[in-house]
């Protein structure tokens, strides 16, 4: 059985194809792109349409692979983000990105209508700028509220992708669940949130579970791709949803699901929505049934991002395992940052930054890349284990292992770090979890498997796990001391 998966994350894509055979997964990527949200005066925006270029490009290539036997695809990606098509079909408006700063602009505003707690404590989302209610709360200040009406539709970034895909217009429940508009206890959207912030329902498509097929391309695409059509799956469209599914250690373990952003978390069964959760912004996600998730985002491997981009710019370019090596090099513990420093979110001269943060908090700062590196690693394995111990709290649960996944567990010096901070055993993989999450849905829903779990330990006898065992602890528990008091995390 092939089945296609693509997955989008803040910095590339990838069009991934699965050959399911005999009880065994493999995976062989078709297309790898790079991208980032372009900066246009004063916004930041995605380009959505070379972003479908690029995925039209991968299903080529699966269809020729293949030789045009395709049985399905799921697309997942970051959430919140999302354009407006009218009921002809027009895409209305551009893509902003999580990062435009133009909810900040009016945040003062948007808090007057509901305060961060009264939001906490109907969906327990994380109380973010970047989340979907506020970003359309920001569009009512900027009188855009008219591209709420006449029918218009929202469309969440992978469901947009789907709806270039088949003309239906969906929304997929992993995606709902993270607007900080959905309310859990109804299982749909939440009506005092909706009135308040005049936002109508009739904006948002109905909403779908994960693991069903609810449509297929349609024949225009069959036609300009030559081939004969294939369904579409509502996967975990959130690539952290999916993430999750693919860790096979999944009971009494903290998840890293580590890319731009790193999520920190554990699964449920249930939403924990307190007090304690909303001091700390823990978020409650939903999942597939019987998966959801509480989590803390941290910046995860952006800065390291920035600071490589900006390298590259100046015609200084490093691979990350060139950036390993170098930070292997820097002497230990020069110097921590808090990593979610709002200081550090938006894009643009990384290393500049980093360097005034460091200047004002040691009236020094680092001077090499290698130097700045190894900062960001050992501070990300500090913040880590601040977010762990607090997850641990709220769920009163005590984590044996840390499985860190996706992109950033192949970076053994974070790794490593991690396994310090958190004096505990990591295990690191699968790399492609986000991928692995979107197929094992779709396997479900082709009916090959009959549980996530069955396809937990297929990927466990299919993909390799790395282990990484503490070292340096007392030295580490003295830099976690430090890290607490220095920054005021209680």
């Amino acid at each position: 059985m092939n089945i296609i998966a693509f997955d989008l994350g803040g910095s590339g894509g990838k069009v991934i194809l699965g050959d399911f055979t005999n009880n065994k997964l493999s995976l062989k990527t078709l297309n790898k792109f790079e991208h980032s949200a372009i900066s246009i005066n004063g916004g930041l925006y995605w380009d959505i349409l070379q972003i479908f270029k690029e995925l039209s490009a991968g299903i080529k290539l699966a269809i020729k692979e293949t030789n045009d036997s395709i049985t399905s695809i799921g697309i997942d990606s970051f959430c919140n983000d999302f354009a407006i098509i009218s009921p002809f079909g027009d895409l209305l408006t551009q893509m902003h990105s999580y990062r435009d700063e133009r909810t900040k602009l009016h945040m003062d505003e948007i808090y007057n209508i509901m305060s961060p707690n009264q939001l906490y404590n109907i969906n327990g989302n994380q109380n973010a700028l970047f989340n979907t209610l506020i970003q359309l709360a920001a569009m009512n200040c900027q009188n855009q509220s008219y591209l709420f009406e006449n029918g218009n539709k929202l469309l969440f970034l992978p469901d947009l992708l789907i709806y270039f895909l088949s003309g239906k217009m969906l929304t997929e429940y992993t995606l709902a669940s993270v607007s900080q508009i959905y309310d859990y206890s109804i299982k749909t959207w939440n009506h005092e949130i909706l009135n308040n912030f005049n936002i109508p329902e009739h904006l948002f498509a109905d909403i779908v579970q994960p693991g069903t097929v609810n449509c297929t391309t349609n024949s225009a695409f069959n036609i300009s791709h030559k081939t004969k059509g294939f369904d579409i799956v509502s996967v975990c469209e959130h690539d952290t949803a999916s993430a999750f599914l693919a860790s096979p250690f999944n009971k009494n373990c903290a998840i890293i699901s580590c890319g731009t952003w790193a999520l920190v978390g554990t699964e449920t069964q249930k939403p924990i929505i307190n007090n304690f959760g909303y001091h700390f912004n823990i978020a409650n996600e939903g999942g597939y049934e019987g998966h959801h998730r509480i989590l803390h985002n941290v910046m995860g491997t952006w800065i390291i991002q920035e600071i490589r981009s900006a390298y590259q710019a100046q015609g200084d370019s490093y691979t990350y395992s060139q950036l390993e090596a170098l930070a292997e090099q820097a002497e230990p513990f020069q110097y921590i940052i808090d990593v979610d420093d709002e200081y550090f979110y938006a894009p643009g001269n990384m290393p500049e930054r980093l360097q005034n943060y460091c200047k004002e908090a040691y009236n020094t700062y680092p001077t090499t890349i290698g130097e700045m590196v190894r900062c960001v690693y050992e501070s990300l394995a500090l913040k880590y284990f601040w977010n762990i111990n607090n997850i641990q709290k709220l769920t009163e649960t005590e984590f044996g292992i840390v499985n860190i996944i996706g992109g950033g567990s192949q970076s053994k010096l974070m790794c490593q770090f991690t396994a310090n901070a958190c004096n505990c055993f990591v295990a690191a993989g699968p790399v492609e979890a986000t991928a692995l999450g979107n197929i094992l849905v779709q396997l479900l829903a082709n009916k090959q498997i009959a549980s996530i779990e069955e396809g937990q330990a297929i990927l466990f006898n299919s993909f390799p796990i790395t282990e990484y065992y503490p070292q340096n602890i007392e030295l580490w528990k003295t830099q976690y001391e430090i890290f607490i008091k220095q920054y005021n995390l209680k």
